[in-house]
């Protein structure tokens, strides 16, 4: 099945990278393709309007233009731009670390569903102010379950599931909240 020339979705910013002059590389989480990267043109000029709107683990409805290689954005419409996590320094770098695992763990162009509703979830939960450990810890779990990386009845904990993790992906996270949530949990054990 082709896909169509022009389409809407709804997506998660993940990561982003500047290319060219004014164009970025934009990889984002969408509720119906899955992850995919897209090129934003013109995006880091001044005049763009689209920039504010393309900013990591914003959540946008865009319009994307198939290409040749690469497919582009050529609309965006925030739908929450997550602001009371961007106040916080440690919810920045929890949602950072929500989005580098996804980034991390799933192939590109996959509908994900349950994974986009967890990420959502989660996203908001950090807004709500939610305790920052146990809320950590529930996501990647549950990340780790609904992709079949772990089964349900197994649970693993602090440096364990570092280690998972980084076995998976075969690199180390670049997200340093990680080890500083570890260090808060051993202070919490002892």
């Amino acid at each position: 099945m082709t896909s169509p020339r022009v389409y809407k979705a709804e997506g998660i910013i993940l990561k982003r990278k500047n290319v060219g002059e004014a164009d970025r590389i934009i990889t984002v989480f969408t509720k119906e393709y899955g992850k995919m990267r897209v090129i934003a043109k013109g995006i880091r000029k001044v005049s763009s309007r689209r920039a504010p709107h393309l900013e990591v683990f914003t959540r946008v409805n865009i319009v994307v233009h198939s290409g040749k290689s690469l497919e582009s954005i050529s609309e965006a419409e925030p739908v929450n731009a997550y602001q009371a996590v961007r106040g916080d320094l440690t919810r920045v770098s929890m949602a950072y670390y929500f989005c580098e695992l996804i980034d991390s763990l799933l192939p590109e162009k996959q509908e994900q569903r349950d994974v986009f509703s967890l990420l959502t979830r989660a996203l908001d939960d950090l807004c709500s102010g939610t305790r920052m450990y146990p809320m950590s810890k529930t996501f990647t779990l549950e990340l780790l379950w609904t992709l079949g990386f772990l089964p349900r009845s197994k649970t693993l904990n602090g440096q364990a599931l570092q280690q998972f993790i980084e076995t998976i992906t075969e690199r180390r996270m670049k997200s340093t909240h990680f080890a500083r949530l570890l260090m808060e949990e051993r202070g919490k054990i002892a």
